[in-house]
């Protein structure tokens, strides 16, 4: 793996870090933009370790499952990633099931300790503040690596990546050729994708053509699991999750089994975080407000199990929001997740994307450039795009 000169000043510093300041300094961020080599330089970094330290046991964890699947693909690929190292979930590394007498899952605490030396943060940029806290209490040094180019959480003011210590900016040349790059350059830099075919599967359609609708309306009609349908605003995510269910053959409002879900709310006992989508294996209503649940969460082998609200489905915004939060805070939040809005798919990714432009009003140029940015990366292999 050959690395360019910003690549190589960053893994020197990264490594004066570990061999000398670690003790003083805890963590360093590290941002960089997609196409930028992020990965890669992980990799070389696992292999520069081992020769200062060959016991180093280290963590590579990325906020969701899916992430963490293909970080680890990538790096075995690499084969940097020794007997001792772990790639997984932060959840996995830090929290420990809570049994009852019938051996069933009832919650998750955080573990006493964990048997690493360094922690290695993929996807960082999505840690809210209490698991940062969580991770940076058990005294060991956190390498944390995300890109500082998209949005900032929608919660709070806490973001890892608003000043990372180090920087990677030169988007390399290979990556150039992808067009998703080429379009995410373009969102970032300008604030604007232009109307073209990129490549046969990366498109900015045309406004107001009726074969675009058409198309459109094909695509949404013969919707999967491996595609993200992203807008702007509420009440076009609520229609188009409608249109989609529609399409798809549901045959009532109230959520069904198959039907895709996402978390709207974090219940780190249950193991669930906002922005997390799932398909529902089994749903029974208890009374008015709840519903009995069995949700297959992506990229997780246990699923998720409890009650969820009968009124979050098709709600405007997320209940936890309101002045009715102490009545909820029993069971936990799910809406239907064919399609979502870009701030809540900010941890996800998928083959395929479907994107609607959608500015609000109130967004400075900033927001908009990083909205668009956080919009258009969320695609892997195929982006289409209509305004």
């Amino acid at each position: 793996m050959k690395l360019s000169i910003d690549q190589k000043k960053v893994l020197n510093d990264i490594l004066v870090w570990y061999k000398k300041d670690k003790d003083e300094m805890q963590y360093v961020t590290l941002g960089g933009y997609a196409g930028t080599g992020k990965t890669t330089l992980i990799a070389v970094l696992r292999k520069k370790l081992a020769s200062v330290n060959k016991k180093l046991k280290v963590a590579f964890v990325s906020y969701t499952g899916k992430a963490a699947r293909v970080l680890n693909t990538k790096l075995r690929n690499e084969k940097v990633v020794n007997s001792q190292d772990s790639v997984g979930t932060i959840h996995s590394l830090i929290y420990s099931p809570i049994v009852n007498e019938k051996e069933e899952i009832i919650g998750w605490e955080i573990k006493e300790k964990i048997s690493k030396n360094l922690i290695i943060v993929d996807e960082a940029s999505m840690v809210d503040e209490t698991i940062w806290r969580h991770l940076l209490s058990y005294k060991i040094p956190i390498i944390a690596v995300g890109d500082h180019g998209q949005l900032p959480p929608i919660k709070g003011r806490f973001n890892l990546m608003q000043k990372p210590h180090l920087l990677l900016e030169k988007i390399h040349r290979q990556a150039r050729t992808n067009p998703i790059i080429d379009i995410s350059i373009q969102a970032r830099e300008k604030g604007h994708v232009e109307t073209k075919t990129y490549a046969d599967c990366v498109k900015k359609y045309p406004a107001n053509e009726m074969e675009s609708q058409e198309i459109l309306d094909s695509m949404l009609s013969n919707y999967n699991p491996d595609t993200l349908v992203l807008c702007g605003y509420n009440h076009t995510r609520k229609k188009l999750n409608n249109h989609i269910r529609n399409a798809l053959g549901f045959t009532s409002i109230e959520p069904m089994v198959n039907d895709r879900v996402i978390c709207l709310r974090n219940n780190h006992t249950k193991k669930i975080f906002n922005g997390m989508l799932g398909t529902i294996v089994e749903i029974k209503k208890k009374n008015e407000d709840w519903y009995l649940a069995e949700i297959a969460m992506d990229g997780d082998a246990r699923s998720y199990k409890g009650l969820i609200s009968t009124k979050q489905f098709g709600s405007d915004t997320a209940l936890n929001f309101t002045k009715k939060r102490s009545q909820i805070m029993r069971g936990d939040l799910f809406d239907f997740g064919y399609a979502l809005t870009v701030h809540k798919a900010q941890g996800s990714q998928a083959k395929k994307v479907i994107l609607f432009e959608q500015r609000f009003r109130q967004m400075d140029d900033e927001a908009w450039r990083r909205w668009l940015y956080t919009a258009v990366t969320r695609a892997e292999e195929e982006l289409y795009i209509f305004a």
